[in-house]
């Protein structure tokens, strides 16, 4: 079958090449990035990218969708609300998403500004550390404002979801700054929940050990 032209393509066969003929336009990975955990409307989708300006997320969208990464469907009731989801295939780019978050967090150049929560969640995939994990069999019910995100570590691997816990171990609720500070910053658990930032339910210990999964990869020192 021959490949769909576009003004923006490189005409090149080369996979790399066809890849980025998809997703190397602007926002459009990003994009990919806000639906990895999920369905979310467009309003929620554009709160995770707030530099973006609305056409430009709705061109992103419907590009995508021509190429069968993301579709658009109506929630059943009682939402009956319109959603953005990725396919199976777009699915497929996440460990492809990781791999690029692994590399670009070595980058000794830092924006200063918040991440959104998806982003935040990803990049505890990105970063987690199996040995540092060692024995750990728990279960955690992350809260981060109004989002709402399960953990479960086991024989050192990470899944990372949205939605409540049904059992956890520990549960924590604050803000995403404050949570990312604990997981990447120099803030510990004791002195936030001292300060009245974190609420806490559960085996602190374990939600202590859990914090510690996270490290950053020391960033390339330039010549």
């Amino acid at each position: 079958m021959e490949s769909i032209r576009t003004p923006r393509s490189y005409g090149d066969p080369c996979g790399i090449a066809r890849a980025l003929d998809l997703v190397g336009e602007r926002w459009a990975l990003l994009v990919i990035r806000e639906l990895l955990l999920g369905p979310k409307r467009f309003t929620d989708l554009r709160a995770g990218l707030p530099s973006a300006s609305p056409n430009v997320v709705s061109q992103r969208l419907h590009e995508l969708e021509q190429a069968g990464i993301v579709r658009r469907r109506k929630l059943g009731p009682p939402a009956g609300i319109w959603v953005y989801e990725l396919t199976d295939w777009g699915l497929d780019l996440e460990p492809v998403v990781l791999a690029l978050g692994r590399w670009g967090s070595r980058s000794p150049s830092v924006p200063a500004a918040e991440l959104s929560v998806d982003a935040l969640i990803l990049a505890l995939k990105t970063v987690f550390d199996p040995r540092a994990a060692g024995g750990l069999r728990a279960q955690f019910e992350l809260r981060l404002g109004e989002e709402r995100f399960h953990a479960v570590v086991a024989n050192g691997q990470i899944e990372l979801a949205r939605g409540g816990a049904d059992h956890p171990n520990a549960t924590i609720e604050t803000d995403i700054a404050t949570f990312r500070g604990l997981v990447f910053g120099d803030r510990q658990l004791s002195e936030a929940l001292r300060a009245g930032d974190v609420t806490l339910e559960g085996d602190q210990q374990a939600m202590t050990h859990f914090l510690r999964l996270f490290p950053r990869p020391a960033p390339i020192k330039l010549a």
